[in-house]
């Protein structure tokens, strides 16, 4: 079910181990060792017999002792239950393996008893005997007092400690897949979220556009400046401010099904709102617009450059009373066609900045046709690193910076 790899002590804490074993060897009578996979103990010895204490205390005792440790517990997985062997010195022991998903985790060794004769014979050694303590006449002294035990409670204890230790590490790996799967929940439900806002926002752009997403104020201009037009001149400006209007018109409140067009048809549109302006304002503003044709078969999103360029007057070119710059300039990385609008008004500071990325317009005076709405659809229909991007110094003169990504290969998002 899950490819990582677990250590004994991620499903079971080294203190309820050490206090299962305690308890197991005080009601057993048994010595008792966790060791990890690697056979090297984890927890504190519990009821070790006075002669595995004597022979563990030398380093040669100790290095045997811990290959022997490491093999039993790694035949018992092989077996996928306990075995029972004799260690070098001839004393029964049993290994327990404890695994999860087939992933060894380690072992509960226990043991250090005799068993009758004939039981004993049954029994191989797991590893070469060891016949040197022999020789130390205080370890043959303590060999002879480790206690003999029936082969039938022996197995039982093996058995009854394989049972348990096997319920707590499932039990260990239940909870850990549980808070894995609650966790993925939750980003599932946040991504789901996520998305519905988007797709909410979307909506709202769209049903904005249809009823005419132009500024009221803007439009209220423009039909006094055709009225003036028209009572002062052959009607040539007339017509050609008419005919623009129309077209954006036409661009505004038709009904695209595919979500996205070309920056070329963006860029047409802003060029009839930027001639109607021009034509309202004068020479009251200059302008640099430079997007090469090259780019203009990459898809874009609906209506994403005309009100970063309508915001661009409401909130800087317009207030300022005198000459202004506008810009409006397409590049790219590589990977992306980048369409700076840059102004040279009053800026932003970095709270207005991120107030209108994060949708809070009430709370910045830099409302516009919706910089928030703009940046969710870029977002929803590239993905969450396509939002708009927006550089200010926030003083006077110093200007605004929007920045538009479209990726010059499009992927399934």
């Amino acid at each position: 079910m899950m490819n990582t790899l677990f250590h004994m002590d991620d499903l079971l804490s080294v203190d309820r181990l050490q206090k299962l074993q305690d308890n197991f060897s005080d009601a057993t009578g048994l010595a008792l060792v966790a060791v990890n996979e690697r056979g090297e103990p984890i927890t504190k010895p519990s009821g070790f017999s006075s002669f595995c204490l004597l022979y563990r205390s030398s380093e040669k005792g100790r290095a045997k002792c811990s290959e022997c440790d490491n093999v039993g517990g790694r035949k018992a997985m092989q077996a996928g239950e306990p075995i029972i062997y004799r260690c070098g010195c001839g004393l029964a022991e049993f290994a327990v393996p404890i695994e999860v998903e087939g992933h060894y985790l380690g072992a509960m060794l226990s043991g250090q008893v005799k068993l009758s004769e004939q039981e004993a014979k049954s029994f191989d050694y797991i590893m070469d005997e060891d016949t040197s303590w022999k020789g130390d006449e205080k370890l043959v002294h303590l060999h002879r007092e480790v206690q003999t035990i029936a082969f039938k409670k022996f197995k039982a204890a093996a058995y009854s400690l394989y049972h348990l230790t096997h319920y707590l590490v499932e039990q260990g790996y239940t909870n850990i897949i549980q808070s894995k799967l609650h966790k993925q929940t939750l980003e599932l439900l946040n991504h789901s979220k996520h998305r519905a806002e988007l797709e909410k926002s979307l909506q709202e752009a769209e049903l904005q556009a249809l009823t005419y997403q132009i500024n009221p104020h803007f439009l209220f201009n423009v039909l006094s400046t055709i009225g003036r037009l028209a009572l002062l001149e052959n009607a040539e400006k007339t017509e050609a401010m008419v005919y623009g209007f129309s077209d954006m018109m036409r661009y505004i409140l038709r009904k695209n099904n595919n979500k996205l067009i070309t920056i070329q048809s963006e860029i047409e549109h802003v060029t009839n709102y930027l001639s109607l302006q021009k034509v309202r304002m004068g020479d009251k503003f200059s302008l640099n617009l430079s997007i090469p044709e090259k780019y203009y078969h990459i898809p874009c999103p609906f209506m994403v450059i005309q009100p970063l360029v309508e915001n661009s007057f409401n909130y800087a070119i317009e207030p300022r009373g005198d000459f202004a710059h506008l810009s409006i300039i397409g590049f790219d990385n590589g990977r992306d066609v980048i369409i700076e609008v840059t102004d040279d008004g009053d800026g932003m500071t970095q709270e207005m900045i991120t107030s209108a990325l994060e949708g809070n317009l009430n709370n910045t005076k830099r409302k516009g046709l919706g910089i928030f709405n703009v940046s969710n659809r870029l977002k929803l229909n590239f993905g969450d690193s396509y939002g708009l991007e927006i550089e200010s110094a926030g003083r006077k003169g110093l200007g605004t910076k929007v920045r538009i990504r479209c990726p010059i290969v499009q992927s399934t998002h």
